[in-house]
């Protein structure tokens, strides 16, 4: 057998320790780019879904079931980006609680996986990546509307050292897509975009404690402050009240718009979802809160649907 030449053997010696070496940052690429994927939840698309229905709302609402679609791209793009932010800045502020709950023990940052500098890059880039998205919009209120959203984003984790129901702050941030919505529509924010922005915030209140209650023992441990808390034994009532707060808000607005029979029928549907998370939520045994709350993503789409169909029958009708 001819043997390979000695400077042959050293170039594809050089060459294997050349893949191996690539094979080796491809993987560490891959698995830092999982952790920040972690770390924005992209994984667990609830928390965008719950953003995105409230600013859907407001965009057809706003342009009465006829958006601008390079408006409704920016505003969707925009509610990917900010909820990633949203996620990353509430891990910041949470990692040394985290490690005490149960769900959240083994998230990339209070794990160690990911360190808090890498944490506040991540956070400035896609709020810097979401503030582009606007610019093409050229409109000064929705600049200075988006610096308040940024302004919600960063400070609402912080809220639950304080605030005693930090789930209506959450609202407010959830929900500020709505007078965003109607400024790039109309060039204003009218009266409706914040009777809106207010039934986003009872929804807020009513999701976000069922999902408090899942955490209820160990936020109590830790001494954070949620709704879950604070509502104690009138959990389940609280949760019901603002389900119907939200409802009401939304048909107030529906019927000063003089939409009709889909839209009421979302409403309906919605409701008949919320009076199911009373059957869900009324043992406060934790899987069955956290299902409940996962399920708010119908409650949201119904609501749209309605809007989108009662439109929709509008303009067939001329």
């Amino acid at each position: 057998m001819a043997q390979v030449p000695h400077k042959e053997k050293r170039k594809m010696m050089a060459g294997a320790d050349k893949m191996m070496y690539m094979n080796l940052f491809s993987e560490k690429i891959r698995t830092r780019l999982n952790l920040y994927e972690r770390l924005m939840r992209l994984d667990k698309p609830i928390g965008i879904l719950l953003l995105l229905w409230p600013t859907l709302w407001g965009l057809w609402l706003s342009a009465l079931g006829r958006p601008n679609w390079a408006v409704v791209w920016i505003f969707a793009l925009g509610t990917v980006l900010m909820r990633s932010a949203g996620c990353v800045i509430n891990d910041f502020a949470d990692r040394d609680f985290d490690r005490h709950v149960a769900r959240t023990k083994d998230r990339p940052l209070t794990a160690g996986k990911v360190s808090a500098k890498e944490a506040i890059l991540l956070f400035i880039s896609l709020s810097a990546c979401a503030f582009l998205l606007i610019l093409p919009l050229r409109s000064g209120l929705i600049l200075g509307l988006s610096v308040a959203a940024l302004f919600l984003a960063a400070s609402y984790p912080f809220t639950k050292r304080f605030f005693a129901v930090p789930q209506a702050y959450l609202g407010i941030a959830f929900g500020f897509g709505i007078p965003m919505a109607y400024a790039a529509q109309v060039g204003s924010v009218p009266s409706e975009a914040w009777w809106l922005l207010l039934a986003n915030v009872f929804w807020a209140i009513a999701y976000d404690t069922e999902y408090a209650m899942v955490d209820r023992a160990d936020d109590l441990k830790i001494g954070i402050k949620t709704s879950a808390i604070t509502f104690g034994r009138f959990d389940v009532a609280a949760v019901m009240f603002c389900y119907a707060a939200a409802l009401g808000l939304i048909g107030w607005v529906g019927y000063g718009l003089h939409l009709g029979g889909f839209f009421y029928a979302g409403l309906l549907v919605s409701a008949g979802i919320a009076a199911y998370h009373y059957t869900l939520i009324r043992s406060r045994e934790p899987a069955a809160c956290f299902k409940a709350f996962l399920h708010n993503n119908w409650i949201g789409a119904s609501i749209f649907a309605g809007i989108v169909l009662d439109f929709l029958r509008q303009s067939m009708l001329g």
